[in-house]
């Protein structure tokens, strides 16, 4: 095997260095991620990890989304420090590992069946027998996993994901065979969680919720998001159908769900930060993949994972507050704030400025020095949430959004130690 791959294999000190010289070849740091897929999709243990699911993988889908935020180097760093993450997964034993499971015969037939009766190995090799692996496809495994909130909707974001992954490095068949196989490997597994879906099926039968941008003012979007973050369960679905019945649009309810799961950030506690930022990751899946469906049931829910997640932060909870500053400072001054852990400066400087791209662009260096760890890529899932959000929201609801994931990011820094060791190593190089 080449360095590369070894590294891959069994990752050393000299993973990092085996990157920079990787990515110096024609097909540069892309070329890196496609074999990088290939060789480990197959190979981690993801029945060991159920219902979790390790984030290294989703990570990576969500570096190339953060890109257009992100110049060269810093993204060049997040993406040799999550693929170390990815790499640094538990491998499965024989017994269990993907790479062992035989081809099927690619009908389409056999895949049904394997996702309706949770037979992920046979899903795996039906999918990766497909000849020419298409967005369709995934669009078919997402109109699967859409009901199936298990793990807080992982299902219907991993989808998703791998579809924007393969994409991003030009629609190889092989890779997108092997995304595919295990999108659809990890929609048939269980447990499946209908359970919210199904709530929300009988209060809204029939109502199928209209695309296009909010139609509603600021009051109409706060007051849902009170419902969604105050009321109990079934008094916020009720509110919600009720929203929904009187011809609320996928704009409308994306806004009000932002506004809470912004709400739900800012309430966090240190220790949920990463957990209740999520929320922004399954949001941008809902407003970019899922809306486009019509149905209501997935609005419910969204609304119903937001109200699931506590608020327990004190009454006194720090009010952010603009500030004077400069705007060719602002958003150094909004990193530094961030990587000092202060997250009352962050929130007021977010806040401060008007160009929602700057400060995106500072969340998403900011994430991009944090250390992923071993299976956790919270910052950069939340941040690529974000993003991808931007372009879904009113203005106003953005700027909150970006305030809550500034003091999220701000409150759970941790180590930059592999950051600057990857920074070192691909300094010396000339990436193509």
């Amino acid at each position: 095997m080449t360095p590369w791959l070894k590294e891959l294999d069994s990752p050393t000190e000299g993973f990092i260095p085996a990157f920079a010289a990787r990515i110096t070849e024609p097909d540069g740091y892309q070329g890196a991620l496609r074999e990088a897929l290939l060789h480990l999709v197959p190979r981690v243990d993801w029945q060991g990890y159920l219902p979790q699911v390790p984030h290294g993988l989703l990570g990576l889908a969500a570096v190339v989304e953060l890109a257009p935020s992100l110049v060269e180097p810093s993204m060049l760093r997040l993406c040799a420090t999550q693929l170390q993450a990815f790499a640094r997964e538990g491998r499965a034993p024989e017994a269990r590992s993907l790479a062992t499971i035989g081809l099927g015969s690619g009908h389409w037939p056999n895949i049904d069946v394997a996702l309706r009766e949770h037979r992920p190995a046979m899903a795996w090799g039906e999918l990766l027998a497909l000849e020419h692996p298409r967005s369709e496809d995934f669009h078919h495994l997402l109109c699967v996993a859409a009901p199936d909130m298990a793990n807080v909707g992982h299902k219907a974001v991993a989808v998703g994901a791998m579809e924007r992954l393969w994409t991003s490095l030009g629609k190889s068949v092989e890779v997108g065979r092997v995304l595919l196989a295990w999108a659809g490997w990890f929609v048939a597994t269980e447990p499946e969680d209908r359970f919210w879906h199904v709530r929300m099926a009988r209060r809204t039968s029939g109502v199928p919720v209209p695309t296009g941008v909010s139609n509603q003012g600021a009051a109409w979007q706060q007051s849902l998001a009170h419902e969604i973050c105050e009321l109990g369960l079934v008094g916020m679905l009720d509110a919600l159908a009720a929203r929904m019945k009187a011809g609320a649009t996928a704009g409308d309810l994306l806004a009000g769900l932002v506004l809470a799961a912004s709400e739900k950030m800012l309430d966090a506690r240190r220790d949920m930060e990463g957990k209740t930022a999520w929320n922004l990751a399954y949001l941008a899946t809902l407003g970019r993949d899922l809306a486009g469906l019509g149905q209501p049931e997935v609005w419910g829910q969204a609304a119903a994972m937001v109200n699931f997640f506590p608020s327990d932060a004190p009454e006194d909870r720090y009010r952010w507050q603009k500030r004077a500053v400069d705007p060719a400072v602002l958003s150094t001054a909004l990193l530094e704030a961030i990587l000092d852990g202060d997250p009352d400066v962050a929130m007021d400087l977010a806040a401060s400025s008007a160009d929602s791209t700057k400060v995106m662009e500072a969340c998403a260096e900011a994430a991009s020095r944090n250390d992923p760890g071993f299976n956790r890529s919270s910052h950069v899932l939340a941040a690529a949430g974000a993003q991808q959000l931007l372009s879904f929201l009113p203005a106003w609801v953005a700027s909150t959004m970006l305030i809550a994931l500034a003091k999220s990011l701000a409150n759970s820094q941790g180590s930059d130690d592999l950051g600057r060791v990857a920074d070192r190593e691909l300094g010396r190089i000339q990436p193509t």
